[in-house]
């Protein structure tokens, strides 16, 4: 049985929008100057499988830890739904530049599409730069041809929710609504296991060899959601030593969890794997007397075998992800 909090080695993604925040910030072991991404857990595919990074488990990459231990790690019903699959693809983003504006499709259309799940994510934002913004959604509903209009016409920021952010906002994005992360936006992302993304707008901008990204206008207008709702800014509470919901949906639920000097999480009812991702100071996580400490930036996965998990910390904020069935 395995009992320990497992860590794995980071997946840097370079990206045309990446900056060095995940360097500079978060200490990511990088001298790259465009890192967009962190992937921190992954399964997407086998060339981006996380590996374990401590423990006797070291070496392992995710996909032969989820095949060797099965619902030792998920729990028995994620294992029922999920198999060896890894459900949630968990990330560090830096938006040195604006991402493009774009939309991720459900699990109908993924499945149809791409063999592959949907994707509903949501965002922590750990660090902001001033005046930094995020696009969610629209600003009022739009009819499908306004749509295809201001795409044509390059004037879908006319038609988009702009919105400031700061530390410590939080914002739910299910799949169907447009989005992107603005310029100057450290975010943490808890999202389906899927790479699916629809560039809708890409502020016609060109790579180093002077060639503009590929759009997926087609792909995209099957996926949007066209009506403007109002269910993205999440609002939580910062107690210490508590657990606030921020997100839960049948995908993930993520708490915001404050420390101070300690906590003991008693996982008992819960048959699921717990995530935890630093997003400030740092803390001691313990797990049958296997002690790890995740700093600013680090994760940890806690297999769902751990019924108690004891934290400590000086002070730490502390993301706590899992699947609720």
């Amino acid at each position: 049985m395995i009992n320990y909090p497992i860590k794995f080695e980071p997946i840097l993604k370079e990206k045309i929008w990446g900056g060095t925040k995940l360097k500079d910030i978060l200490s990511k072991n990088t001298t790259g100057t465009a890192i967009g991404e962190s992937w921190e857990i992954s399964d997407v595919s086998e060339d981006a499988t996380s590996v374990v990074a401590n423990g006797v488990l070291k070496g392992l990459n995710l996909k032969e830890l989820m095949r060797e231990y099965t619902s030792e790690v998920l729990g028995q019903q994620n294992y029922d739904i999920f198999g060896n699959n890894f459900p949630l693809l968990i990330k560090f983003i830096d938006a040195n530049k604006d991402l493009s504006i774009q939309v991720h499709p459900d699990d109908a259309i993924a499945k149809t599409k791409h063999d592959s799940f949907g994707k509903t994510e949501m965002w922590y934002v750990m660090q902001a730069d001033e005046d930094a913004n995020i696009i969610v959604g629209f600003n009022e509903d739009v009819s499908k041809e306004t749509y295809e209009n201001a795409v044509q016409e390059n004037t879908l920021e006319n038609i988009v929710h702009s919105e400031s952010v700061t530390a410590g906002d939080s914002f739910f994005i299910n799949a169907g609504k447009i989005h992107a992360i603005g310029a100057g936006v450290l975010v943490a992302e808890i999202q389906q296991t899927s790479d699916i993304t629809y560039r809708i707008y890409d502020w016609n901008r060109k790579d180093d060899k002077g060639q503009t990204r590929d759009l997926h206008t087609d792909l995209a207008l099957d996926a949007i959601d066209f009506n403007h709702k109002e269910d993205y800014h999440m609002q939580y509470e910062k107690a210490y030593n508590h657990s606030s919901t921020i997100a839960s949906c049948p995908y993930f639920t993520t708490n915001f969890l404050p420390v101070k000097y300690g906590v003991i999480k008693d996982y008992t009812d819960l048959d699921s794997f717990v995530i935890y991702m630093c997003t400030k100071g740092s803390a001691n996580i313990i797990v049958d007397h296997h002690t790890e400490t995740i700093y600013q930036g680090e994760t940890v996965l806690i297999p769902a075998t751990a019924k108690e998990v004891i934290i400590t910390a000086d002070e730490a904020e502390l993301l706590e992800v899992y699947i609720y069935n």
